[in-house]
C-alpha cells in the first residue's frame, strides 16, 4: 500500500466562500511585471517578484518551476492593494516555490509565534493529549514574555510578511495578548491569527479586529454539539458559536472595512463529520469555511519508522518560536529534540534559521536520511 503523506503547504481539502476571479489578479500582475523596474526594492527583490510573475503568467524560465495560485490565496490578493502586491509576491512565491526548490532566505517565509503553549482544550488529533507534554514539571508549558514578542516582531518585520499567532497552545490564553496583538498592528501582509474562539469574548474581538490581521481561522470541526465535544474535548459547541457569531455583529457594526478574512477550518478527522453539514452551520458567521487534512500529531514520537525520504517542505517554508524562544522546525517535533536554538540577543530568527543546526537538519533530509532523525522517521510531512 502506498503511503500517504501530508503536504503542509496544500493541505485544505475543501473550501467555500473564497472568490475565484483568477483573471483580475492575473491582470494585477501582469501591471506590476510591466513596472518591475522602477519599484524601490533591493536586486534580490526584484529578482524574485519578477520569477512569481513570470511563473504566474504560465512563462516560467527555463529552470523554474511552474506556480499557480491556491483558491485562498486569491482570495487574500483580493485583499491586497496593488502597493502592497510587491510584497506579497514576494513573500508568497518563497512560501510556496522555495520548498520545491530547497532555496533559503535571509529570513523563513513565515514565522509563527507562540503566546503560549497552554489550551484549554485536549482535542483528540493534537500533541496536547500527551501528559507528558503537558504536565508543568516537564517545562514545556509557559507564556511568552511580552519583551520576548516585541523583540521577534523587531527583527522580523519589513523581512518576514506570514506571521501566524498560534502552535501548540491557544493564543487569547495568553495574559499578554492584547498588547501583543496592539504591538504586531499593520506590520505584516500575512498576519494570521489561530483560535478556538473559546476565550473570544468582546474585548478580545476588538483587540484582534483593531490589530488587523489577513486571516483569522476559527477551529472547528463539526455543526453537531457531539460530535464536536467527541473531536474538542473539554471543549462544548454552544459557546464557540456565540463568540463568533458576536465577533461577526462587532466586525460589521464597528469595522466595516476590516480587510480581515474569517475561515472556520476543521480537521477531517474521522467518516463522521461531512463538510456539507459544517458549511451549512458556520457560513452565515464566517468569510470562509475549510477542511485541512488529518496529520497525527499527537504521536509522533511513538508511531514506528515509516521508510519515508521525501524531504520535509517546511524546513523551507517556515520556523516555530516557542514561548520561551525556542526555534523549532516544525509543531509535528511539539517537544523540541529538533530545535535549532533560542532567539536571544545574541542569536536571531535569521541567524538561527541559517546556522549550524539547522543547515545540518536540511542537508540530511536532502540526503535521504530523515530516517535517522526523530520524529522525523515517522512523519509523514512532506
Amino acid at each position: 500500500m502506498e503511503m500517504k503523506t501530508y503536504a503542509k503547504g496544500t493541505s485544505i481539502r475543501a473550501l467555500s466562500g473564497a472568490d475565484h476571479d483568477v483573471a483580475a489578479v492575473l491582470s494585477r500582475i501582469a501591471t506590476l511585471e510591466g513596472a518591475l523596474s522602477s519599484l524601490t526594492v533591493d536586486e534580490h527583490r526584484r529578482q524574485i517578484i519578477a520569477r512569481a510573475c513570470r511563473a504566474l503568467l504560465g512563462r516560467p524560465l527555463a529552470g523554474e518551476p511552474e506556480y499557480n495560485l491556491q483558491r485562498h490565496v486569491i482570495e487574500e490578493l483580493h485583499h491586497i492593494t496593488d502597493a502592497e502586491l510587491p510584497r506579497y509576491l514576494f513573500y508568497r512565491y518563497r512560501y510556496d516555490v522555495f520548498p520545491l526548490t530547497h532555496e533559503i532566505d535571509t529570513f523563513p517565509p513565515c514565522v509563527q509565534i507562540e503566546p503560549t503553549s497552554i489550551c484549554n482544550y485536549r482535542c483528540v488529533f493534537c500533541f496536547q493529549t500527551d501528559k507528558a507534554f503537558t504536565q508543568g514539571r516537564n517545562g514545556h508549558m509557559g507564556q511568552m514574555p511580552l519583551e520576548t514578542f516585541k523583540r521577534i516582531v523587531d527583527e522580523i518585520e519589513g523581512h518576514v510578511e506570514a506571521v501566524t499567532l498560534a502552535s501548540r497552545g491557544e493564543p487569547l490564553l495568553c495574559k499578554q495578548i492584547d498588547q501583543m496583538l496592539a504591538y504586531v498592528r499593520g506590520k505584516f501582509l500575512g498576519f494570521k491569527i489561530n483560535t478556538n474562539a473559546w476565550y473570544l469574548d468582546e474585548k478580545k474581538a476588538h483587540a484582534v479586529l483593531e490589530a488587523e490581521p489577513n486571516t483569522l481561522v476559527f477551529s472547528a470541526d463539526a455543526a453537531d454539539p457531539d460530535l464536536y465535544a467527541k473531536l474538542r474535548v473539554r471543549g462544548k459547541l454552544q459557546p464557540v458559536l456565540e463568540n463568533v457569531k458576536r465577533f461577526a455583529e462587532i466586525r460589521a457594526k464597528h469595522y466595516p472595512n476590516s480587510r480581515t478574512i474569517t475561515r472556520v477550518s476543521g480537521v477531517k478527522y474521522s467518516a463522521e463529520q461531512k463538510f456539507d453539514d459544517v458549511e451549512k452551520f458556520w457560513h452565515e458567521y464566517v468569510d470562509q469555511v475549510a477542511f485541512v487534512d488529518y496529520n497525527p500529531w499527537e504521536s509522533a514520537y511513538d508511531v514506528p519508522a515509516n521508510g519515508l525520504v521525501t524531504p520535509c517542505s517546511d524546513l523551507w517554508r517556515r520556523v516555530f518560536v516557542w514561548w520561551d524562544g525556542q526555534m523549532n522546525p516544525c509543531d509535528v517535533d511539539y517537544k523540541s529534540e529538533l530545535a535549532a536554538g533560542k532567539v536571544s540577543d545574541s542569536a536571531s530568527v535569521s541567524d538561527l534559521w541559517r546556522g549550524t543546526a539547522y543547515t545540518r537538519l536540511r542537508e540530511k533530509h536532502l540526503a535521504g536520511e530523515r530516517q535517522t532523525l526523530s520524529p522525523c522517521k515517522g512523519c509523514v510531512v512532506v
